[in-house]
C-alpha cells in the first residue's frame, strides 16, 4: 500500500501545514507530504513520529494500512536530509528490512515519492534479480537500503554491503519475517550494525520471539 492510500485527502493545505508542522519537519519534506496527499497524521504517525524524531528506539504494533511506513520514513528522511549527498563507496546510513519482495518495493516506492526534493539515494535489495546491478549501486553510494534478509546477507558475504554506517534500522512486519524463518538471519544482520544506531521494530502481533529480539537489540524503546 502506497502513502497516498493511507491518509485522507479531504482537508485544506492550511490544515496540512498545521498538522505536520507540529513535528518540526523540514520544509521540503512537508512539501513532499502535501504533494502526495498526506493531509492529517494517522494515529500511528501521531504517536510514533515525535519519539522517532528525537532518536528513540521503538516497538510498534501496527496493522497493514495504518500508515506505519510513513511513521518510520518521515523521521529518517528528516534526519538524513540534513547530510551531504552519498559519495562513492560510502556506507548506507539507513537500513529497512522487510520480509518480501513486494513489501520491499512498496516501501521503496514511498521513499521515491517523498525524496523527490531531497538529495538522497535509495536502493531496493531482494532475491530473484541480478547481483551486479545492486552491487554497482552500492558502490556508487546510497543513503537508504530496503532489503529482504536473505539477499542482504548474500551481499554482506560478498563484501558488497558495508553495515558500519547504519544510523537508522527498521524491522518491518517482524512477525511475518519470523513466520518465514528469518529469525536467525535477522540476529546475524543486527549483530553487525553499529551499537549507536536507532532501531525501530514494527509488527502486527508480538510473539515471544519478537519480544526477545526487542530486548536484545533495542535500547530503552518506546512502545506504541
Amino acid at each position: 500500500m502506497t502513502i497516498s492510500e493511507t491518509n485522507s485527502a479531504d482537508l485544506s493545505a492550511n490544515q496540512l501545514d498545521v498538522n505536520f508542522k507540529k513535528f518540526g519537519l523540514r520544509s521540503d519534506l512537508l512539501v513532499a507530504l502535501k504533494r502526495n496527499g498526506i493531509i492529517s497524521p494517522t494515529p500511528i504517525q501521531s504517536l510514533a513520529i515525535p519519539s522517532l524524531i528525537i532518536g528513540r528506539d521503538m516497538v510498534g504494533l501496527a496493522q497493514t494500512g495504518s500508515g506505519k511506513t510513513v511513521a518510520f520514513l518521515v523521521p529518517i528522511l528528516n534526519q538524513l536530509g540534513n547530510g551531504n549527498a552519498a559519495r562513492p563507496n560510502q556506507p548506507p546510513r539507513a537500513l529497512i528490512l522487510a520480509p518480501t519482495r513486494e513489501l520491499t518495493n512498496q516501501i521503496t516506492q514511498n521513499i521515491r515519492l517523498l525524496t523527490i526534493d531531497l538529495n538522497l539515494r535509495h536502493l531496493a535489495v531482494y532475491g530473484g534479480t541480478p547481483y551486479d546491478k545492486q552491487i554497482r549501486s552500492l558502490k556508487r553510494g546510497v543513503d537508504i537500503v530496503v532489503a529482504t534478509p536473505g539477499r542482504l546477507e548474500d551481499l554482506i558475504n560478498r563484501h558488497a554491503f558495508n553495515p558500519s554506517g547504519i544510523k537508522h534500522f527498521v524491522l518491518d512486519e517482524g512477525d511475518h519475517m519470523l513466520d518465514l524463518g528469518f529469525y536467525p538471519a535477522i540476529k546475524r544482520i543486527t549483530s553487525l550494525l553499529p551499537n549507536n544506531r536507532q532501531t525501530m521494530l514494527f509488527s502486527a502481533t508480538m510473539p515471544e520471539e519478537i519480544k526477545t529480539l526487542a530486548r536484545k537489540f533495542l535500547s530503552d524503546p518506546v512502545h506504541v
